[in-house]
């Protein structure tokens, strides 16, 4: 089992994103986590209208009402809780879902997940 640590809880701001760039392995743009609460989704760092960062500076995420993330470059607007397109350009399309767990304090993505 190959598990990679991603970060605390506290790391994520309530209701806005971290981004995760030292995760280039995974994707050139690096990873972005989202909170609600205890709950957070991690997913690619890019946008699917054109393939580009979701965010406006480095690890800068814009975030609407805790509950929304917004692509910087065309205002495309993703769930967090399924990264779904819901407003924008990529209407219907979906951000990149990375699985993660918590183990212990620490939020883990596991490259060798069971069936």
């Amino acid at each position: 089992m190959t598990l990679i640590a991603l970060c605390q809880l506290e790391d994520i701001p309530e209701g806005g994103a971290l981004g995760l760039p030292d995760h280039q392995h995974l994707h050139p743009a690096g990873l972005v986590a989202v909170r609600q609460g205890r709950q957070v989704w991690v997913y690619i760092n890019r946008c699917p209208h054109f393939s580009v960062p979701l965010d406006y500076h480095p690890q800068e995420f814009c975030t609407y009402r805790g509950k929304i993330l917004m692509c910087a470059h065309h205002s495309a607007m993703f769930r967090f809780e399924d990264g779904h397109c819901i407003d924008g350009p990529c209407q219907g399309a979906r951000l990149e879902p990375v699985p993660v767990r918590w183990m212990e304090d620490r939020l883990v993505l596991d490259l060798d997940p069971q069936p």
